[in-house]
């Protein structure tokens, strides 16, 4: 890990960090729609980070958002952390309501189907994630009335989104 990404890392697990990521997600959604998932706000310092498409579990209408993300076998993990805030972030509610997704990374988009992770699952690609973006153990300190989601989103043959 380079040093710029540690010192970011370790900002990460603050609060101020969290009200600045909040005000950057904008312009981080639209790096990502205009590079096709390739550059992100995070991309300088070596963040991956997916842009996930659901569909509003009560407008029916499309919606975007970054996420930072792990890969395992093909499969891609994300964490609804919400900054470590009260409610889960609305993104994973559209995903429980209608688990069809698409995401947009390396200049490509894939259909996903998107699955709440539990139990022993749960914890190890907890593990994978926080090892990679430590920041994510200080948000579920923050939200301990709730337990963070986990998600696994999984290629799938067929758009159908």
């Amino acid at each position: 890990m380079s040093v710029l990404r540690r010192v970011i890392a370790n900002f990460g697990k603050t609060r101020t960090f969290a009200a600045i990521g909040r005000r950057l997600a904008p312009a981080d959604r639209w790096m990502l729609r205009a590079t096709g998932g390739k550059l992100g706000v995070g991309s300088a310092v070596g963040l991956r980070t997916l842009l996930l498409t659901t569909i509003g579990r009560t407008s029916g209408q499309k919606r975007e958002v970054p996420l930072l993300y792990v890969e395992r076998e093909g499969r891609y993990i994300v964490i609804g952390s919400n900054w470590g805030g009260e409610r889960h972030p609305a993104w994973s509610s559209n995903l429980l309501a209608n688990p069809g997704a698409v995401i947009a990374l390396r200049g490509k988009r894939l259909a996903v189907r998107g699955r709440l992770l539990t139990g022993d699952e749960r914890q190890e690609m907890w593990d994978a994630v926080a090892s990679y973006w430590p920041a994510y153990n200080s948000y579920a300190d923050r939200a301990d009335h709730r337990e963070i989601r986990v998600f696994v989103l999984e290629p799938v043959t067929e758009e159908g989104f």
